[in-house]
């Protein structure tokens, strides 16, 4: 028996700036248009008659619903190619949007804001673009690559927060998920930007989907980046949902919730872009171990200091900078062990126990806040969880996993 290197890919198919354009432009508008979902809990559930729990609840449930589509979107991103996916997310975007608006109970919106939505999510952000990246950018820029991508997801964000504030409070915020569902649509068109061709087979060694997904949950490197993307995704979707009820609930005019989500867009793209560029020149277990790190740290001072709107903006610009930076070097790491084989499906993966804690983030929050009347045992429970998320991280391995290849048999 020999111990082999994971698959070399056949040549790219696709041009970089092509994959680039249409990756980043899809990322832009999936990512954009759910950031600024905090936005309507105020609006809703005071029209409605609902608690924060039910909206909150609901969007724990898009959480967990993303997290758990994302591996089986990812697997048919992989098998049939990702421009199919994204077309069938792209619908299914528009359709939750549409069907939200129109939710009058409880059970329904958690089936349109949470179930559809959380669907169309698997199919329309970074795990499926990322494989794209993958299979059509050499590996020496690959993690600048990512980083492009997910600061466009970031621009995105900048870019839709005020846009969707400026359409509730002109049209009301029945129509503006409308407008929404109608922008959706555009990741369909975009998605032929990404269509492969078929390719010739791959080199090396190869593996069932079966086999993929054995050999990454028994690899402990696997698992301690499964275990920090859970901290991303319980801090990052706890504050982009609650902060401005937060900032509401200490006085501050909503205006001031709307800059800082914006604000957290705008910063993040500098921060992912610089995430994604280290990741080529440092080791990106330090990287993602200082994110953590650093978020902890961020969210202490701010919740020690006065709350004031400087205070909010500074807070929202330094937790921006960290926020979708752990993007990059993650899927990075994931396709440099594992190859690019099934990078959509295992990215799909990992980002399940994102979404996990993103479910526990968002629901606790509304949960917790309904019970005590405050928001602050979740605030710290982040803060613990970063410091965990941070040592998790650091004994990653990143070198290509070592397969054992076992000699065919030779006819006598």
């Amino acid at each position: 028996m020999s111990a082999v290197p994971a698959a070399k890919p056949s040549s790219p198919t696709l041009s970089m700036t092509q994959v680039l354009v249409c990756g980043a432009a899809i990322v832009t508008l999936s990512m954009g248009i759910r950031h600024g979902f905090g936005l309507w809990l105020a609006p809703i559930t005071m029209e409605r008659g609902w608690t924060r729990e039910t909206f909150a609840f609901a969007l724990a449930i898009q959480n967990i619903a993303w997290g758990v589509a994302g591996p089986f979107a990812g697997m048919l991103a992989d098998r049939f190619g990702a421009y199919r996916v994204l077309i069938v997310g792209a619908g299914l975007y528009a359709l939750g949007l549409v069907l939200m608006a129109l939710s009058t109970s409880g059970l329904a919106f958690t089936g349109s804001a949470g179930l559809l939505l959380g669907m169309a999510q698997s199919g329309t952000t970074y795990a499926v673009v990322y494989g794209v990246i993958g299979r059509n950018i050499a590996p020496e820029k690959r993690s600048w690559a990512m980083g492009v991508a997910a600061a466009a997801g970031s621009f995105g964000q900048f870019l839709m927060v005020p846009v969707e504030s400026w359409l509730i409070g002109h049209w009301g915020w029945q129509n503006a998920l409308f407008m929404l569902g109608c922008a959706a649509l555009a990741i369909a068109p975009l998605a032929w930007g990404l269509k492969e061709p078929k390719a010739a087979a791959p080199t090396g060694h190869q593996q069932s989907i079966g086999a993929a997904l054995r050999e990454a949950m028994a690899y402990p490197s696997f698992r301690w980046l499964m275990a920090g993307y859970f901290v991303c995704g319980f801090q990052v979707v706890f504050i982009g949902v609650h902060m401005p009820s937060y900032l509401r609930d200490k006085g501050l005019d909503p205006q001031v919730a709307t800059t800082a989500l914006a604000l957290i867009g705008l910063f993040n793209v500098f921060g992912t872009y610089t995430a994604g560029v280290l990741g080529q020149r440092l080791a990106k277990r330090h990287i993602l171990a200082a994110i953590y790190f650093l978020r902890s740290i961020t969210i202490v001072i701010f919740l020690l200091v006065p709350v004031s709107p400087m205070s909010v903006y500074v807070f929202a610009s330094v937790i921006g900078f960290l926020w979708l930076s752990t993007v990059p070097p993650t899927n990075a790491v994931v396709a440099q062990i594992f190859g690019v084989q099934y990078m959509s499906m295992l990215g799909g993966l990992v980002f399940f126990s994102h979404q996990i804690g993103s479910f526990l983030g968002v629901w606790l929050g509304g949960r917790l806040y309904d019970q005590t009347g405050s928001y602050d045992v979740v605030w710290w429970l982040a803060v613990a969880l970063g410091v965990m998320a941070a040592l998790a991280n650091l004994p990653v391995r990143e070198g290509p996993i070592l397969r054992v290849q076992r000699p065919q048999a030779v006819a006598p």
